[in-house]
């Protein structure tokens, strides 16, 4: 039960943090927020992803690219021209460190206002920092794991902000149905959506970039969304009006 509950948190909260400040807000500033809470959703993005705790900066530039050449070639991670997950996932590790380490310039089309904060940010990259997030969730299982097969689960935990990438950039442009002719392969994956928390409903995505509802159809349902107004209401964030 306890391992159920770990996972699931850490699923759903690293998930929750790569599509509210990741991508709608680092990416497509979808609302804007003060710098109290921006910096309060930093800290909160690096506790939840831990171990996979994906440069804000870096994300938004890499994921500005994927709309601009979303299924070519410059795309810089459509499955379209990988043969697999893992070939197109350490192609994007390849660029992405790129602007998270090397801090390389993007296009001038790229550059931009991303939120930063350099702290948190070289805390965030050191080895030993990430080992002991690796070493926390590796004790946790050892003391509540009832069966040591669960360990099996660690590699998850370990990666957790690419895991979900991985899989939304893979299923989101291979697998579903489309509302809407972009261009692309861009798909939406119901129901396997609700499990990324809206992620997958890429085909819409795509056709409204800026949109805060990534549903479009009566049958589809975006959990975040109405995170998002919730957070509106009571003035932590402020959406940005479509």
């Amino acid at each position: 039960m306890y391992i159920l509950v770990f996972f699931l948190s850490h699923w759903f909260l690293s998930l929750f943090c790569q599509t509210f400040f990741l991508h709608r807000y680092a990416s497509h500033k979808m609302f804007s927020m003060n710098k109290y809470w921006e910096r309060f959703f930093y800290l909160f993005t690096f506790i939840a992803q831990g171990s996979s705790f994906l440069n804000p900066r870096a994300y938004a530039i890499l994921h500005r690219m994927h709309h601009a050449y979303s299924d070519t070639e410059k795309d810089p991670h459509s499955p379209h021209f990988f043969k697999d997950v893992w070939h197109m996932t350490m192609h994007t590790k390849d660029i992405y460190l790129n602007y998270a380490k090397y801090n390389i310039q993007p296009e001038k089309t790229f550059q931009g206002n991303y939120p930063e904060w350099k702290f948190m940010d070289r805390l965030s990259d050191m080895w030993g920092v990430r080992i002991l997030f690796g070493i926390l969730y590796f004790l946790f299982y050892l003391k509540f794991a009832p069966s040591y097969w669960l360990l099996l689960l660690l590699p998850i935990h370990f990666f957790m902000g690419p895991v979900h990438g991985a899989i939304v950039n893979w299923c989101g442009h291979k697998y579903g149905y489309s509302n809407y002719d972009n261009e692309d392969h861009s798909k939406n994956s119901l129901p396997l959506d609700f499990l990324l928390m809206g992620e997958l409903m890429q085909n819409n995505h795509h056709k409204s970039p800026n949109n805060p509802n990534f549903a479009k159809k009566w049958f589809e349902f975006d959990p975040t969304y109405p995170l998002m107004r919730l957070f509106n209401f009571v003035g932590v964030i402020k959406l940005r009006k479509t």
